[in-house]
């Protein structure tokens, strides 16, 4: 089979100063790739304004091996938005999302072109079993199930974000005009084919997390307000049984009070517990609705995913 009637596997690697993992990464996708010839492929890196050697060594890859690409970003976008747009220039018949931290294992890639094959248009990477904390298998397992449960369309649980991903699925994401999306959530909105792959996942060997308690909480709250309206259901029930509840109270103190005048006194205490519960469950519910406001502000402004700073290995128009 000629080259020009391969097939093309784009690979997209988000990354943030992940100098110590490129060259073991590139090294590993191409000896795989080496394996899988009936296909050609392209490994794009799009780099969020590293201020480390990343983009010195990607760019030293590059001229050894044309198939890596290098975008580089202004300032750093994010890890919402970086990847997501890294995924939109791809341009072949299947993509494969990978992160630069070794921790989704590039071997992997065999298997999502195997099950691609086979007919799926999304290929997840799952990981049920990590080498991460017990602590923090927990909180992830139990984030999780709380986002499945309010979540509207079914969402792939312990999913890491890596996976390959056919042609039209990147068609449709092109297509959709979200300035800050949740990639995990979309793809199973879409309601293309799916299908998994379990694997441990290692732990980090070289560099530091990028995953900061903040970021963590953005994600989360992003998953929340971009899949589900039960928060918000939930606000108008409870203030409607809240409502019913003092109402009757009231009633309820006004009768004890008339019937018994000078022996039923109201007290401070229950006035004191009462505007409290009240008061944090008002700060709580503005914060929610807050987030949904602030969902709507970044969609109305609609400014781009990511502004690019240079490329590497594209072919000029």
């Amino acid at each position: 089979m000629k080259s020009s009637e391969k097939k093309k596997i784009s690979i997209v690697t988000p990354c943030y100063n992940e100098e110590g993992n490129i060259t073991e990464l590139c090294s590993r996708i191409r000896e795989t790739m080496k394996h899988i010839e009936k296909y050609e492929y392209e490994h794009i890196f799009i780099d969020n304004a590293s201020d480390d050697n990343t983009v010195q060594i990607i760019k030293s890859e590059a001229v050894l091996d044309k198939n890596i690409k290098l975008v580089v970003n202004v300032r750093n976008f994010g890890p919402v938005r970086s990847p997501y747009y890294g995924l939109t220039l791809a341009s072949g018949d299947a993509v494969i999302l990978i992160a630069s931290d070794l921790q989704d294992p590039p071997e992997l890639i065999s298997d999502y072109i195997d099950m691609w094959e086979k007919g799926f248009d999304i290929v997840l990477a799952k990981k049920p079993k990590s080498k991460e904390s017990w602590l923090m298998q927990k909180i992830r397992k139990t984030y999780y199930k709380m986002l499945s449960y309010i979540s509207e369309v079914p969402l792939e649980n312990d999913a890491t974000g890596a996976g390959l991903f056919d042609r039209k699925v990147i068609k449709a994401l092109k297509g959709l005009s979200d300035p800050y999306p949740y990639f995990r959530g979309i793809v199973c909105e879409l309601g293309f084919s799916r299908c998994t792959i379990d694997f441990e996942q290692p732990l980090r060997k070289r560099g530091k997390s990028k995953a900061s308690v903040y970021g963590l909480f953005d994600q989360a709250l992003l998953a929340m307000t971009k899949h589900s309206k039960l928060p918000l259901r939930i606000m108008t029930f409870s203030g409607l049984i809240f409502g019913s509840l003092t109402f009757l109270s009231a009633v309820i103190f006004l009768i004890a009070k008339l019937l018994f005048w000078d022996s039923f006194t109201l007290g401070v205490a229950p006035l004191l517990v009462g505007g409290s519960l009240v008061a944090s469950m008002l700060f709580f519910f503005l914060g929610i609705l807050g987030e949904y406001i602030g969902m709507i502000l970044t969609h109305i402004r609609n400014l781009p995913l990511v502004v690019e700073k240079e490329r590497v290995n594209f072919d000029e128009d």
